[in-house]
């Protein structure tokens, strides 16, 4: 799920800076973050639960140390192609989603998906899907493969038509027009009561090549957006990789990728929103601004476990809020060690920007990288409107 680094373009940034203050802003700042229109809510109104999906990428040893009642779907990554089927990485996988879908006797109303492809997983889609017949068979073997696990529904993670992700990965103009019949023949061969997604990323150039928003959404229950691993305005420095609003910094966040797809006309209720639980380790030059902002060279990824158990205690590490961003941040000084990450704060303010804009929900990779109580995953929970719990993975569907 990892995001290509891309720059935004100059007259984007122009307008957007004009709208900002000049300096991203410390805990005690009164700026207002930018924000789309919201949808008036009404105070008579009961604001139904938003879906709640959580990635796993594991082996299921830990499944249960999980507070499961507090998702409505987790998401089994990843399959792969076998020849234009869709097949198992390994053969350790298939228990794994054995064990995902076991969940469901004690958790009636959790929905498994199986995700195909993410970062590095899709060497070989764009020759494949480029024939029409490997598509339909593509599509029926996943179908296959759904009812043969007893899996609620498909999530498609091709990273990415026609601009590609990992360098050796090859790609083709017509990825884009292959990506909607790949979905259709999906949606064709899925039972009616199954749910397909895909994940996007939400940076202009893949809005603008990769996909045909107008055509692909009819097909799909939503989008799965991911708003981490954000290009910032410049590769080489320090950010916010999952910042929630722009600022004159940094102009990717989740706010605006919701704001460009809004005004495409892709439904709000199809958008679900990315969380990270995992952070981002950048050795800064210098120690300006606290390292934020600042160039540097990228060293690690850190699971939130980890900043949460290790580095939130170590007094070498000072923590700082961004205003603007809504985004929080760690920084070493002696050591020039930068880390963006979500914590409850920001993904509970990320939480609460999903039902005020009534999107389709909030999801997060993964979640074998949070702590099993009082984590990211109980923050969105403690966030989100409740209904008896018996009702709750079954609304928004």
């Amino acid at each position: 799920m990892r995001i290509l680094i891309l720059s935004a373009n100059l007259l984007f940034a122009l307008l957007l800076l004009a709208s900002c203050k000049s300096n991203p802003q410390s805990e005690n700042s009164n700026d207002a973050p930018l924000t789309i229109k919201k949808d008036s809510i009404q105070s008579h109104e009961v604001l139904a639960p938003i879906r709640t999906i959580g990635f796993y990428h594991g082996e299921g040893a830990d499944i249960e140390k999980y507070e499961i009642e507090k998702l409505s779907h987790i998401v089994f990554c990843f399959t792969t192609l076998k020849g234009h089927k869709i097949g198992f990485r390994k053969t350790q996988d298939k228990g794994t989603l054995e064990k995902l879908c076991a969940l469901k006797k004690n958790h009636p109303n959790l929905k498994v998906l199986v995700s195909f492809g993410g970062w590095g997983g899709c060497y070989s889609c764009s020759k494949v899907f480029a024939r029409e017949l490997y598509r339909k068979r593509f599509a029926e073997s996943v179908k296959d493969l759904l009812v043969e696990y007893g899996a609620d529904g498909f999530d498609l993670d091709w990273e990415s038509p026609v601009i590609g992700g990992p360098p050796n990965h090859t790609t083709s103009k017509d990825d884009k027009a292959n990506f909607t019949d790949l979905i259709k023949k999906l949606r064709n061969a899925l039972p009616s009561e199954m749910e397909l997604s895909f994940d996007a990323n939400t940076f202009k150039r893949y809005i603008e090549k990769s996909v045909e928003w107008d055509s692909v959404m009819q097909y799909v229950d939503y989008v799965n957006l991911m708003s981490y691993s954000l290009p910032g305005n410049d590769p080489n420095r320090s950010g916010h990789h999952t910042a929630l609003y722009s600022s004159p910094a940094q102009m990717e966040s989740a706010d605006l990728a919701i704001r460009r797809l809004d005004s495409l006309g892709v439904p709000r209720q199809k958008l679900v929103l990315g969380a990270a639980f995992y952070g981002e380790m950048v050795e800064t030059a210098d120690t300006i601004n606290h390292g934020l902002g600042r160039k540097g060279t990228f060293k690690s990824y850190v699971n939130y476990q980890e900043i949460s158990d290790r580095i939130l205690t170590n007094s070498d590490y000072d923590y700082h809020w961004d205003s603007i961003s809504q985004a929080p941040y760690l920084f070493n000084p002696a050591k020039r060690l930068f880390i963006t990450f979500d914590d409850r704060k920001s993904v509970a303010l990320k939480t609460t920007y999903t039902v005020e804009n009534k999107l389709g929900g909030i999801m997060f990779w993964k979640l074998n990288a949070d702590n099993y109580e009082k984590g990211l995953l109980d923050a969105i929970y403690d966030s989100n409107p409740k209904l008896p719990k018996k009702q709750l993975s079954t609304s928004n569907n």
